[in-house]
């Protein structure tokens, strides 16, 4: 942990003249069972279970912001949120009781106090997402919530060269459409494909990203891998920022929200 980790670790056990702390903290969870992470009546959602924890521990209503809104199904190991509280307790306190009432899927990994104007969302300089296949002949139970299974072969290379076309600022209307507004230009720092031993990987960092973007590029990078698209195919369907090019999306459960990166942590 860094200089400005500690220093908000140990401001975490004082309040503001208001009585309130503002609070960051990084969670993880299994998004198999849940219908997205945005809360909606009636449905499970991963906020309303964070929601429900934060009441039964602190006795308050509590809402919460996040970097990101995850798809039914789609999991995150450094998914950003932030809340107010009157919590008296040490944050480590929190913390602990939080994981105690939280479901076996949810779990919060780091909680510390945030800086006043931090919004995990607009602070937000970039955010990582992987995406796993599973490359083999056979099915396998122990991976089918986190990974989508692919039987047949794949030319990871050309997957990856083809990933590598994607690097910087472009048009994305080809594999998704803007959370609000018009806007589908995107900066993409870094994006690849790897593989280790059955598992294929596409990990993807941007700055924001369309709604479905990264379960898309990978539906189409399968076309690639399976020699269906060339290279330059590929290059031709992203500048054409034509949706339909895209085909269908990726399914959710191989989708996982890494991190999400800001100027300096808090």
């Amino acid at each position: 942990m860094g200089e400005g980790g500690h220093r908000a670790q140990v401001a975490g056990n004082q309040q503001s003249a208001s009585g309130f702390r503002y609070v960051r903290a990084t969670v993880e969870y299994d998004g198999t069972d849940y219908c997205g992470f945005q809360w909606q009546a009636g449905q499970p959602t991963v906020q309303g279970e964070l929601e429900r924890a934060l009441a039964a521990v602190t006795q308050e209503v509590i809402r919460i912001t996040a970097a990101g809104r995850t798809d039914a199904g789609v999991h995150a190991r450094g998914q950003v949120i932030a809340f107010r509280t009157r919590w008296r307790h040490s944050l480590a306190d929190l913390e602990r009781a939080l994981n105690a009432l939280l479901a076996e899927d949810v779990a919060v990994r780091e909680l510390v106090l945030a800086e006043e104007g931090f919004h995990p969302r607009f602070s937000a300089l970039s955010r990582e997402y992987r995406y796993t296949i599973l490359n083999q002949p056979l099915r396998s139970p122990l991976a089918r919530r986190f990974a989508c299974h692919w039987p047949h072969p794949l030319d990871v290379a050309s997957m990856d060269r083809a990933a590598r076309a994607l690097i910087g600022t472009h048009d994305f209307a080809t594999f998704g459409q803007p959370p609000q507004g018009e806007n589908t230009v995107r900066q993409v720092l870094r994006a690849g494909c790897s593989r280790e031993g059955p598992f294929v990987y596409f990990d993807i960092e941007a700055n924001a990203f369309l709604q479905r973007m990264v379960r898309s590029i990978v539906s189409t990078l399968l076309r690639v891998g399976s020699g269906e698209l060339s290279l330059q195919d590929f290059a031709e369907i992203l500048q054409a920022a034509q949706r339909s090019l895209a085909g269908p999306t990726a399914p959710p459960h191989g989708l996982c929200l890494m991190r999400v990166n800001y100027a300096r942590e808090t």
